[in-house]
């Protein structure tokens, strides 16, 4: 099964025009050597062997930022597959549709060297044909997202059919489409974030245009990493649709361990926080002998109306 993929090119979209004449999509990150035999099936052995080479480049940069640097570029020079699908702003408010044609290849003083050959479709997306949901993930700050759980609205855009709507009844959600129905709940969290309990006291993690969203850790990648504004506390938040179990605890917690052995600085304290719809017992037993995490449940009304 393909996977698609929103990826920028170049800050702002500044060498869009270049990847478009020359079909390519590509990244830089300041790494500058052939990667092509160095990129492992497995992207923690690519981040074992990297953090280190961009830490030594970029001196002023943390962990987090070098653990999101190196994640995007092993995603755009390995993770995307031959035949997967990738969305690529143009700078004007539409999205060129391409299909990655094959592997890896440097192009060594050129913009964004770390290179992936691309076939572009005669076609693009205008932003404003796109649903709410759409618009949320295509728009997420960093190099590379994924966008495959929006794969039938994408095949129907390109095929000119508009995305259906749905009307909130709750004025402060901004993206009813997304949250309503439970599918991109991380989307919609990540653009309301200043509006939300959270984002009176924490901060997404940012830097050079990364954001701390699905950050890779070696048991997975976590949902969302958050730095208090004092940058004192990095929070781990993990989202699950529906109802919570007991297990997400654990789940959480090796995150929270993760980053406290991997990416806290010195004096750094680490906590969780789970977000769910619902919770159970046996999930409040566990977060009754866990202090350091969190619990919230999501709520949100709407309606359907014909057009």
């Amino acid at each position: 099964m393909k996977s698609y993929y929103r990826v920028m090119l170049g800050p702002k979209s500044v060498y869009a025009e270049e990847c478009f004449t020359g079909n390519f999509i590509g990244t830089d990150f300041g790494i500058n050597q052939d990667l092509t035999s160095k990129l492992p099936d497995d992207w923690r052995a690519f981040n074992r062997e990297f953090i280190p080479v961009y830490l030594a480049a970029h001196t002023d940069k943390t962990k987090i930022a070098a653990g999101l640097a190196c994640g995007a570029l092993w995603t755009v020079s390995k993770g995307i597959q031959k035949g997967d699908v990738v969305l690529c702003p143009d700078g004007t408010g539409k999205y060129r549709v391409g299909e990655v044609g094959g592997s890896y290849y440097y192009e060594p003083g050129k913009i964004l060297f770390h290179r992936r050959p691309v076939t572009w479709l005669n076609v693009s997306i205008d932003r404003a044909a796109m649903s709410e949901a759409l618009r949320n993930s295509t728009g997420a700050i960093g190099t590379v997202s994924r966008v495959t759980q929006h794969c039938i609205e994408i095949g129907k855009l390109i095929g000119g059919i508009p995305a259906a709507k749905l009307i909130s009844t709750d004025a402060s959600i901004e993206d009813p489409t997304s949250f309503a129905l439970e599918e991109h709940l991380e989307d919609f969290l990540v653009k309301n974030w200043p509006q939300t309990e959270l984002g009176k006291d924490y901060d997404i993690y940012e830097e050079d245009g990364e954001k701390a969203q699905q950050y890779p850790t070696d048991t997975g990648p976590l949902d969302i990493l958050g730095i208090s504004k004092d940058k004192k506390r990095l929070l781990v938040v993990e989202l699950k649709k529906g109802r919570a179990s007991d297990s997400v605890v654990g789940q959480t917690l090796r995150y929270m361990s993760f980053v406290k052995d991997e990416l806290a600085e010195e004096g750094q304290t680490v906590l969780g926080m789970i977000i769910a719809h619902e919770d159970d017992p046996r999930i409040r037993r566990a977060l009754a002998m866990t202090p350091n995490i969190a619990f919230y449940r999501y709520q949100v009304s709407f309606k359907l109306v014909k057009t």
